[in-house]
């Protein structure tokens, strides 16, 4: 059995046979691409977005040597009237960088075109011996007229975290590839999935025959990478999971015209496991941030406090040359940050925001290890914060910010009621979990400075928390009550915390005053 080219839909029936979420309109998509000027395609989403369960979707569809129409039954790819037209017609490659993770780098590419040539031979008898993969391809093409789809998955394995001499030969091979005279004639489709979109070289892509559609730019492309907000009620309900749990720990990506995405690999870990936790560590380590870190540090520091504290941020990706060696500009950074998952993007404000809860923690572990002591130390004391205040230990509260304020100086300029309010958001970091977290919620007869919902299910009491610089916290208690911002807390929590937080200027300390009221559950 083949390898790589004629070995059949075994990995799609496997895919099947599990929890499968129906995203064969990508092959409408691809069909209408089929051997016209816009045949070469590179699709970029963030890692465990769905990306190799497509490309063995489209394997199974395209590749000749076996029949896959009862794996495609009821799918909506057969409602596509030329559905048929391409059903397993054609000779199909499938190459997958990661099954050569274990050579050297700088072997790969020689080893992996040994083997690609020695599977075309075991189709093609008639091959000569050949050291390129192209000129195989184009020995076959010339003698059969055959024409091949070609799928990579993982195609951008070897210009990330590689010497800049295997990456130059990677980039090279793929040129010798596509933009050859013989290219459009040898392949009908070529289509490539990775986590970033093709290298930069100057301004321009690499390879700038391939139309490309990256987590930035998606296109048309949007919905079939990643759950939609439909695809997780309707998984929820056929799993008895809860949608607004689900929601509160995946949900945020914005990829284009598709406002709710979901990361498709930690919803079916959540059914799989039965809890709402992240599986985050098992996708991609912090690591890959803490790399990135220190790049521009004073502006990347800022702009993620700004974000951890619930803000957004405006970037401009157009400049990243999506080379995880040449990172040069916080922009940089916070675009790669889009690619990897750890930021959605909004493109109609060219806005980045950490999307989720999963995502958040994984920041809080972030700056733990990047060299942000002051920072790291306080979000770490967060969950015993969280703990006092529900335990209405208001002395503690107050030290606690005292503490805080004085690690926090270098971080933060503390000197007016919004950096008050961005380093308490930042003390509270750790009620992420177990809370929706509203900032200047609508509430009564104004906007609550914070507010803590409790999830669903939670026994946790709701909290308000009102903030005052230089005044006093029987006054932020007084506006509280006096403005009704518990009236939107009705029906969430049995009781409702009120908490009064001021800021002294001339003391530097805190003064905490707290009140609890019954709510309604």
């Amino acid at each position: 059995m083949s390898d790589y080219i004629d070995y059949g839909n075994s990995d799609f029936r496997n895919v099947i046979n599990s929890n499968f979420v129906d995203k064969s309109g990508l092959l409408s998509f691809l069909n209408d691409n089929l051997d016209t000027e816009n045949k070469f395609i590179c699709i970029s989403r963030p890692r465990r977005f769905g990306k190799s369960i497509a490309a063995q979707m489209t394997y199974s569809y395209y590749d000749r040597s076996c029949d896959s129409s009862k794996l495609f039954e009821g799918l909506e790819i057969t409602k596509n009237p030329h559905y048929k037209t391409h059903l397993n017609k054609y000779p199909t490659i499938y190459i997958d960088w990661n099954r050569f993770a274990n050579i050297p780098k700088n072997k790969i590419l020689n080893e992996a075109q040994k083997c690609f040539v020695a599977d075309l031979k075991d189709s093609y008898p008639f091959l000569q011996e050949q050291e390129s993969f192209a000129a195989a391809l184009a020995e076959i093409n010339k003698k059969t007229g055959d024409r091949f789809i070609l799928i990579i998955d993982e195609w951008d394995m070897l210009v990330r975290d590689v010497e800049q001499d295997v990456q130059d030969e990677y980039v090279n091979f793929l040129r010798a590839m596509f933009k050859s005279n013989n290219a459009k004639k040898i392949f009908l489709l070529v289509y490539m999935t990775g986590i970033l979109s093709i290298i930069k070289i100057k301004t321009q892509s690499a390879l700038n025959n391939f139309v490309e559609y990256s987590v930035v730019d998606p296109g048309n492309t949007a919905k079939y990478y990643g759950f939609t907000e439909k695809e997780v009620v309707t998984l929820c309900k056929e799993n008895d999971m809860d949608f607004e749990l689900m929601k509160h720990a995946y949900d945020g990506y914005i990829i284009g015209s598709e406002k709710s995405i979901f990361n498709p690999f930690s919803v079916m870990q959540s059914i799989l496991k039965r809890s709402y936790n992240s599986f985050w560590p098992k996708t991609a380590s912090f690591m890959a941030i803490e790399t990135y870190l220190h790049t521009d540090a004073d502006n990347v520091r800022t702009k993620i406090i700004e974000m951890m504290s619930g803000g957004t941020e405006v970037i401009e990706p157009a400049s990243f040359r999506n080379d995880i060696k040449n990172i040069e500009t916080s922009d940089d950074v916070m675009t790669l940050l889009v690619h990897l998952g750890y930021l959605s993007y909004e493109p109609e404000t060219q806005r980045v925001r950490i999307p989720n809860t999963e995502v958040a923690i994984e920041f809080k572990n972030a700056v733990s290890v990047a060299g942000w002591g002051e920072l790291s130390k306080s979000v770490g004391a967060s969950l015993r914060l969280l703990d006092d205040t529900i335990n209405l230990k208001k002395e503690k509260i107050a030290r606690a910010f005292d503490d805080y304020h004085f690690e926090a100086s270098s971080l933060l300029e503390f000197n007016d009621e919004n950096s008050m309010r961005c380093a308490i958001i930042l003390a509270y970091y750790a009620a992420k979990p177990f809370y929706k977290i509203f900032h200047e919620l609508p509430s009564g007869k104004g906007f609550a400075d914070m507010v803590f919902i409790p999830l669903p299910k939670s026994q946790r009491p709701a909290i308000v928390v009102e903030l005052k610089y230089d005044k006093s916290a029987d006054s932020a208690i007084d506006q509280i009550k006096r403005k009704n911002y518990p009236a939107s807390l009705k029906g969430f929590s049995k009781q409702i915390i009120l908490c009064g937080i001021n800021y002294n200027k001339s003391t530097s300390k805190h003064e905490v005053v707290m009140e609890v009221i019954e709510g309604e559950r």
